[in-house]
Protein backbone atom coordinates (compact mmCIF):
# COMPACT_ATOMS: atom_id res chain seq x y z
CA UNK A 1 0.00 0.00 0.00
CA UNK A 2 2.93 2.40 1.03
CA UNK A 3 6.69 2.26 0.67
CA UNK A 4 8.20 5.25 2.04
CA UNK A 5 12.34 5.28 1.41
CA UNK A 6 15.22 7.55 2.08
CA UNK A 7 12.74 10.35 2.74
CA UNK A 8 14.05 13.96 3.26
CA UNK A 9 12.09 16.95 3.71
CA UNK A 10 12.01 20.58 4.13
CA UNK A 11 10.02 23.42 4.79
CA UNK A 12 11.10 27.72 4.63
CA UNK A 13 15.04 25.32 4.36
CA UNK A 14 14.28 23.51 7.31
CA UNK A 15 15.41 19.76 7.42
CA UNK A 16 12.04 18.44 8.80
CA UNK A 17 12.53 14.77 7.85
CA UNK A 18 15.92 12.91 7.23
CA UNK A 19 16.16 9.60 5.95
CA UNK A 20 12.85 8.17 6.81
CA UNK A 21 11.60 4.59 5.92
CA UNK A 22 8.42 3.02 6.30
CA UNK A 23 6.37 0.21 4.60
CA UNK A 24 2.30 -0.25 5.22
CA UNK A 25 0.62 -3.81 3.91
CA UNK A 26 -3.24 -3.66 2.71
CA UNK A 27 -4.88 -4.44 6.56
CA UNK A 28 -2.55 -3.26 8.57
CA UNK A 29 -2.30 -0.28 11.15
CA UNK A 30 0.75 1.55 12.17
CA UNK A 31 0.88 4.20 14.91
CA UNK A 32 3.72 6.73 14.61
CA UNK A 33 4.97 8.45 17.85
CA UNK A 34 7.20 10.57 19.29
CA UNK A 35 8.26 13.81 20.70
CA UNK A 36 7.41 16.99 19.70
CA UNK A 37 8.93 18.69 16.28
CA UNK A 38 10.22 15.11 15.33
CA UNK A 39 7.87 15.54 12.18
CA UNK A 40 4.69 12.98 13.01
CA UNK A 41 2.70 15.60 11.26
CA UNK A 42 5.15 16.67 8.56
CA UNK A 43 4.54 12.83 7.52
CA UNK A 44 1.31 13.12 7.32
CA UNK A 45 0.71 16.52 5.13
CA UNK A 46 3.57 15.36 2.83
CA UNK A 47 1.36 11.77 2.16
CA UNK A 48 -1.46 14.47 1.77
CA UNK A 49 0.57 17.01 -1.01
CA UNK A 50 0.69 19.74 1.20
CA UNK A 51 2.45 22.34 -0.64
CA UNK A 52 4.25 23.87 1.94
CA UNK A 53 7.11 21.24 2.27
CA UNK A 54 9.38 20.39 -0.32
CA UNK A 55 10.98 16.05 -0.84
CA UNK A 56 14.61 16.83 -1.28
CA UNK A 57 15.30 12.71 -1.67
CA UNK A 58 13.79 9.36 -1.43
CA UNK A 59 10.79 8.32 -2.82
CA UNK A 60 6.69 7.58 -1.61
CA UNK A 61 5.36 4.92 -3.78
CA UNK A 62 1.43 4.51 -2.99
CA UNK A 63 0.48 0.97 -4.04
CA UNK A 64 3.64 0.98 -7.05
CA UNK A 65 3.28 4.15 -8.00
CA UNK A 66 5.51 7.59 -7.20
CA UNK A 67 3.35 10.05 -5.80
CA UNK A 68 6.18 13.01 -4.74
CA UNK A 69 4.48 14.96 -7.30
CA UNK A 70 0.64 14.60 -7.14
CA UNK A 71 -1.61 17.67 -6.18
CA UNK A 72 -3.32 16.98 -3.37
CA UNK A 73 -6.62 16.77 -5.03
CA UNK A 74 -5.28 13.73 -7.35
CA UNK A 75 -4.08 12.03 -4.29
CA UNK A 76 -7.45 12.18 -2.39
CA UNK A 77 -9.06 10.72 -5.33
CA UNK A 78 -6.31 8.17 -5.58
CA UNK A 79 -7.65 7.21 -2.07
CA UNK A 80 -5.27 8.84 0.18
CA UNK A 81 -6.96 10.57 3.56
CA UNK A 82 -5.80 13.27 5.98
CA UNK A 83 -7.48 13.64 9.14
CA UNK A 84 -6.39 17.08 10.46
CA UNK A 85 -4.38 17.50 14.37
CA UNK A 86 -6.62 20.61 13.95
CA UNK A 87 -9.18 20.61 11.50
CA UNK A 88 -10.05 23.68 9.68
CA UNK A 89 -13.52 25.92 9.72
CA UNK A 90 -15.31 26.60 6.15
CA UNK A 91 -18.05 29.49 7.55
CA UNK A 92 -20.55 29.73 4.55
CA UNK A 93 -20.40 26.20 3.12
CA UNK A 94 -22.93 23.46 5.10
CA UNK A 95 -21.10 19.92 5.86
CA UNK A 96 -24.17 18.77 3.45
CA UNK A 97 -22.47 20.97 0.38
CA UNK A 98 -18.90 20.20 1.33
CA UNK A 99 -19.74 15.99 1.75
CA UNK A 100 -22.13 16.04 -1.09
CA UNK A 101 -19.24 17.71 -3.73
CA UNK A 102 -16.38 15.64 -2.29
CA UNK A 103 -17.92 12.10 -3.34
CA UNK A 104 -19.42 12.90 -6.41
CA UNK A 105 -15.81 14.02 -7.14
CA UNK A 106 -14.65 10.31 -5.91
CA UNK A 107 -17.20 8.67 -7.49
CA UNK A 108 -16.99 10.57 -11.00
CA UNK A 109 -12.97 10.03 -10.76
CA UNK A 110 -13.76 6.39 -10.21
CA UNK A 111 -15.98 6.03 -12.73
CA UNK A 112 -19.12 5.41 -10.40
CA UNK A 113 -22.70 6.54 -11.00
CA UNK A 114 -23.35 9.28 -8.53
CA UNK A 115 -25.62 9.00 -5.41
CA UNK A 116 -28.79 10.81 -5.85
CA UNK A 117 -29.51 13.08 -2.89
CA UNK A 118 -31.69 10.95 -1.25
CA UNK A 119 -29.49 8.48 -1.85
CA UNK A 120 -26.42 10.41 -0.01
CA UNK A 121 -28.74 12.25 2.87
CA UNK A 122 -29.44 8.82 3.78
CA UNK A 123 -26.42 7.49 3.89
CA UNK A 124 -24.45 10.90 5.42
CA UNK A 125 -27.08 10.97 8.22
CA UNK A 126 -26.59 7.06 9.21
CA UNK A 127 -22.90 7.91 9.46
CA UNK A 128 -23.57 10.68 11.79
CA UNK A 129 -25.23 8.83 13.91
CA UNK A 130 -22.85 6.27 13.68
CA UNK A 131 -20.34 8.47 15.03
CA UNK A 132 -22.63 10.64 17.59
CA UNK A 133 -23.01 13.81 15.72
CA UNK A 134 -26.29 15.37 15.56
CA UNK A 135 -27.39 15.46 11.85
CA UNK A 136 -28.36 19.32 12.63
CA UNK A 137 -24.81 20.10 12.34
CA UNK A 138 -24.94 18.59 8.46
CA UNK A 139 -26.58 21.85 7.73
CA UNK A 140 -23.92 24.20 9.80
CA UNK A 141 -20.80 25.33 8.18
CA UNK A 142 -17.80 23.20 8.31
CA UNK A 143 -16.93 22.30 11.41
CA UNK A 144 -17.69 25.63 12.20
CA UNK A 145 -18.70 26.72 15.67
CA UNK A 146 -18.04 22.83 16.43
CA UNK A 147 -16.64 21.71 19.64
CA UNK A 148 -12.85 20.00 19.08
CA UNK A 149 -14.68 16.45 19.63
CA UNK A 150 -17.40 17.14 17.11
CA UNK A 151 -14.67 18.28 14.89
CA UNK A 152 -12.89 15.00 15.40
CA UNK A 153 -16.30 12.96 15.01
CA UNK A 154 -16.70 15.15 11.82
CA UNK A 155 -12.78 13.86 10.47
CA UNK A 156 -14.55 10.38 10.92
CA UNK A 157 -17.38 10.81 9.31
CA UNK A 158 -15.72 11.92 6.18
CA UNK A 159 -12.98 8.91 6.47
CA UNK A 160 -16.07 6.91 6.34
CA UNK A 161 -18.34 7.97 3.62
CA UNK A 162 -15.12 8.38 0.91
CA UNK A 163 -13.91 5.16 2.07
CA UNK A 164 -9.85 5.58 1.42
CA UNK A 165 -7.47 3.39 0.63
CA UNK A 166 -4.77 4.51 3.18
CA UNK A 167 -6.02 6.43 5.80
CA UNK A 168 -3.17 9.28 7.88
CA UNK A 169 -5.04 9.74 11.31
CA UNK A 170 -3.18 13.25 12.40
CA UNK A 171 -4.01 13.15 16.62
CA UNK A 172 -7.25 12.22 16.10
CA UNK A 173 -7.45 11.60 19.79
CA UNK A 174 -6.32 14.92 20.92
CA UNK A 175 -8.55 16.96 22.69
CA UNK A 176 -11.20 14.25 23.63
CA UNK A 177 -13.00 12.89 26.55
CA UNK A 178 -12.74 9.30 27.16
CA UNK A 179 -16.54 9.13 25.49
CA UNK A 180 -15.33 10.61 22.82
CA UNK A 181 -12.81 8.49 22.61
CA UNK A 182 -14.62 5.51 22.32
CA UNK A 183 -16.87 6.81 19.32
CA UNK A 184 -14.44 7.53 17.42
CA UNK A 185 -12.01 4.39 17.91
CA UNK A 186 -15.15 2.37 16.93
CA UNK A 187 -15.48 4.72 14.18
CA UNK A 188 -11.69 3.36 12.61
CA UNK A 189 -12.71 0.17 13.80
CA UNK A 190 -15.62 -0.25 11.43
CA UNK A 191 -13.98 1.35 8.49
CA UNK A 192 -10.76 -0.60 9.04
CA UNK A 193 -10.32 -4.02 6.86
CA UNK A 194 -7.87 -6.08 4.71
CA UNK A 195 -7.67 -3.84 1.71
CA UNK A 196 -7.29 -0.58 3.19
CA UNK A 197 -4.41 0.45 5.91
CA UNK A 198 -3.74 3.39 8.36
CA UNK A 199 -1.47 5.58 10.04
CA UNK A 200 -2.16 6.50 12.92
CA UNK A 201 -0.14 9.82 14.22
CA UNK A 202 -0.50 9.89 18.41
CA UNK A 203 1.03 11.15 21.35
CA UNK A 204 -0.06 8.96 23.85
CA UNK A 205 -1.12 5.30 24.24
CA UNK A 206 -4.55 5.65 25.27
CA UNK A 207 -6.04 5.51 21.69
CA UNK A 208 -4.34 2.05 21.19
CA UNK A 209 -6.01 0.59 23.63
CA UNK A 210 -9.62 0.94 21.14
CA UNK A 211 -7.59 0.66 17.86
CA UNK A 212 -5.12 -2.17 18.46
CA UNK A 213 -2.00 -1.45 15.69
CA UNK A 214 0.12 -4.06 14.07
CA UNK A 215 3.16 -1.81 14.60
CA UNK A 216 3.86 0.86 16.41
CA UNK A 217 7.44 3.01 15.38
CA UNK A 218 9.33 6.15 17.14
CA UNK A 219 9.82 8.87 14.81
CA UNK A 220 12.67 11.35 16.18
CA UNK A 221 14.33 14.35 13.95
CA UNK A 222 12.77 12.86 11.25
CA UNK A 223 13.51 9.32 10.90
CA UNK A 224 11.73 6.29 12.92
CA UNK A 225 14.65 4.88 15.34
CA UNK A 226 12.68 2.16 16.66
CA UNK A 227 9.74 0.30 16.07
CA UNK A 228 7.90 -2.58 17.74
CA UNK A 229 4.71 -3.85 18.50
CA UNK A 230 2.01 -2.75 20.54
CA UNK A 231 4.28 -3.50 23.48
CA UNK A 232 6.40 -0.47 22.37
CA UNK A 233 3.69 1.58 22.85
CA UNK A 234 3.39 0.44 26.55
CA UNK A 235 6.66 1.22 27.22
CA UNK A 236 6.97 4.69 25.97
CA UNK A 237 4.01 5.26 28.07
CA UNK A 238 5.89 4.23 31.19
CA UNK A 239 9.35 5.64 29.83
CA UNK A 240 8.94 8.14 27.78
CA UNK A 241 11.30 9.29 24.89
CA UNK A 242 14.71 10.30 26.06
CA UNK A 243 15.64 6.16 26.86
CA UNK A 244 15.79 5.87 23.09
CA UNK A 245 18.20 8.80 22.09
Amino acid sequence: MLDINNLHAETSEKQILSGLQLKVMPGEVHAIMGPNGSGKSTLGKILAGHPEYQITDGEILYRGTDIRDTQPHELARKGIFLAFQYPTEIPGVSNMEFLKASIDAHYKAQGKEQLTTSEFIKSVRGLAADVGLNPEFLKRGVNEGFSGGEKKRNEILQLKLLNPSLAILDETDSGLDIDALKVVANGINGFKNTDNAIVLITHYQRLLDYVVPDHVHVLSEGKIIQSGDKSLAFELEEKGYSWLN
